[in-house]
């Protein structure tokens, strides 16, 4: 029997045909930039921490300058370091194959799950002493969850830096962090008291010379109180006792 390419059957078995030939080139072009998407990734991943670390000129070879940077996993919630060896392969702190649920009181920061290990980036001075810490961090603002790189000084407690490379504030609100001069007031900020304790916060307002412990403050965001509540908790669940804070206290106990 003659094939009658304009009858129903016709339609759909053409139809049908075209469909595998799209869904194939679609397959095909997706499974061909796998290797270049990951790469790319992995590029963006590397130029933010040189970011957070103060490292990153235009124009640099980032893998090279990146090749510089020491990088240790840490058990969170405690300072001891893990072997990369014991680490997967694919191991991601964003969706982390080994977590602890966090109870609501513990979870400040909305990470619900604590990953079991923890990146830390180092930069190392000709001494061998650390000069800049990494930190790769998360909580939720307002709308989303924000994603960043905390970077502090040799000490453990004096910020560096800090860059947001993912999120989904309300832009001219809460995106506001990623503004380039509201993140250059997180320099040279402390985290720590006089006494030793955690009083970092991003409050509602702005920091002057009247601020209760004005070098453990920073301006909130305008119009974004949520948002700043946000990254204030963010900080202060990383850096404190069940993530980086065990890690951080024996860097400071040691003298670097």
């Amino acid at each position: 029997m003659a094939f009658n390419k304009d009858s129903v059957g016709g339609t759909l078995i053409a139809a049908f045909i075209i469909c595998l030939v799209c869904g194939i080139v679609v397959s095909t072009a997706a499974v061909s930039l796998r290797p270049m998407q990951e790469e790319n990734r992995v590029l963006d991943r590397q130029t933010n921490i040189l970011v957070a670390a103060g490292l990153y000129r235009e124009g640099i070879n980032v893998p090279e300058a990146f090749a510089e940077v020491e990088r240790q996993y840490v058990e969170l919630g405690t300072a001891t370091l893990v072997e990369a060896s014991e680490v997967p392969d694919d191991y991601d702190q964003r969706t982390p194959s080994e977590s602890t649920r966090l109870s609501d009181e513990e979870d400040i920061a909305s990470v619900r799950n604590l990953p079991k290990w923890g990146e830390v980036y180092l930069v190392r001075d000709e001494q061998d002493n650390i000069e800049t810490i990494v930190l790769p961090v998360q909580g939720y603002g307002l709308w989303s969850t924000m994603y960043g790189f905390l970077s502090l000084e040799g000490d453990a407690n004096t910020i560096a830096g800090l860059v947001f490379y993912d999120h989904g504030e309300t832009p001219g609100l809460g995106a506001e962090i990623e503004n380039k001069n509201w993140q250059a007031l997180w320099e040279g900020k402390k985290l720590l008291s006089d006494n030793g304790d955690l009083n970092f916060e991003v409050i509602k307002g702005n920091v002057d010379d009247r601020t209760p412990n004005k070098d453990n403050k920073v301006d909130g965001l305008s119009g974004a109180t949520l948002t700043s509540k946000g990254v204030s908790n963010m900080v202060r669940f990383w850096v404190g006792d069940k993530a980086y804070g065990p890690y951080l206290k024996s860097i400071r106990e040691s003298g670097n």
